[in-house]
């Protein structure tokens, strides 16, 4: 097993394209990392240049201690799945696994054992005797993670593998993988524009955008409290809602004023906001959509706003709404909380009001776009 630590990392293409740049980060032994960005951020780059496969302009990457920026791929003692699978179509689901094998000449007895594990561990057994033509999207990608499985290596990179399965196969397959984590107990570095998937499967996320990390950190972290306006919009679904508003100190109290209602801001918030010297100015307000709760006009806190779109989720609802300026706010709302006949006063054209407590507030700089409590 190994960490691996990139330094300064930087790659351009040409004389000025910069794909990534000041690339630092430091991943521990055994860790799940999550490069996660929208395409084009440079994340697929990034793992590239780990594997080997794109030369890196500036900076260093090491692998458990040593620099690899010269080794070829083959040396750097990697394993790799991608999103296409990669299969030989003339092999078998054994061959295809044992190939890495092979190549290295190993004794037939260990190629069989490894390989058997492997895909019992995956539970793919009864295919090693097909064609992958005879597999299911699903069944290809574990034969592919097999393959990378049985070389054994010091780190298991992943480019986007789930990308081209079904909505119903990606759910099965995350769970998989994080079950599949348990049992190889390897270094990951895995790559993906599925912020549902960084969540799930990632102890650390990495969020990129244009070739720079936006922020590092845990699931829990990034989603509770974004450093930047591009990250509070980007974790969570259906993204946080956010506005323009003011936000007003008056002896000694916080409120905000969306909408012409009046929030008031207690607890921990308030506290942060006096200790980093915040005060009356215009800002950015970020609620995400499951912290709006309905309430009734009568309440001073209260957001009038008319109901666009309702999307029935099972469990929930997706209330797309516009205020009363034009601005656009989903709202979800739980169908277990909801009677039936408030169940059918949300349907589109109908106003509504809703609220939302201090704690589930974000504050960001209007013109930094700067988390102002980070």
């Amino acid at each position: 097993m190994a960490s691996v630590k990139l330094t300064n990392v930087k790659k351009v293409y040409g004389k000025n394209v910069v794909a990534v740049d000041d690339f630092n980060l430091d991943i521990a032994d055994k860790e799940f990392v999550v490069f996660v960005g929208p395409s084009g951020c440079g994340k697929s780059t990034t793992l590239r240049m780990i594997a080997g496969l794109e030369d890196i302009t500036e900076g260093t990457v090491e692998i458990d201690g040593t620099i690899v920026n010269d080794l070829q791929p083959r040396d750097r003692d990697i394993a790799m799945v991608f999103q296409n699978y990669a299969l030989y179509p003339h092999l078998t689901v054994f061959e295809n696994m044992a190939f890495p094998l092979r190549l290295k000449k190993m004794p037939q007895e260990e190629v069989y054992e490894r390989v058997t594990k492997a895909a019992e561990i995956l539970g793919i057994t009864e295919y090693l005797m097909r064609k992958p033509r005879a597999l299911s999207g699903g069944q290809r990608q574990r034969v592919a993670i097999g393959r990378a499985m049985v070389r054994d290596s010091k780190v298991f990179l992943m480019d986007e593998p789930l990308s081209n399965l079904d909505a119903k196969l990606r759910n099965q397959m995350r769970a998989e993988i994080i079950l599949l984590r348990e049992k190889i107990d390897t270094t990951f570095i895995y790559v993906t524009h599925d912020q549902t998937e960084a969540m799930t499967l990632g102890d650390r996320i990495v969020i990129m955008k244009d070739g720079f990390i936006q922020q590092v950190g845990t699931p829990t972290e990034v989603f509770d409290m974004p450093v930047n306006l591009f990250v509070s919009e980007f974790i969570g679904a259906p993204k946080m809602n956010t506005f323009k508003t003011e936000l007003v100190c008056e002896y000694g109290k916080y409120y905000v004023t969306p909408y012409g209602a009046k929030v008031e801001i207690s607890g921990e918030k308030a506290k942060k906001l006096a200790e980093k010297g915040v005060y009356s100015q215009s800002i950015i307000l970020g609620v995400r959509p499951e912290h709006i709760t309905l309430t009734t006009s009568e309440n001073p806190a209260a957001i009038a706003c008319r109901i666009e779109v309702n999307e029935m989720m099972g469990s929930e609802l997706h209330l797309h709404t516009v205020t009363e300026n034009g601005d656009k706010l989903i709202v979800r709302v739980p169908t277990v909380t909801l009677e039936d006949d408030e169940r059918k006063a949300l349907h589109h054209g109908n106003t509504i009001y809703v609220t939302f407590g201090s704690k589930v507030m974000h504050f960001f700089d209007v013109d930094t776009e700067k988390n102002l409590l980070v």
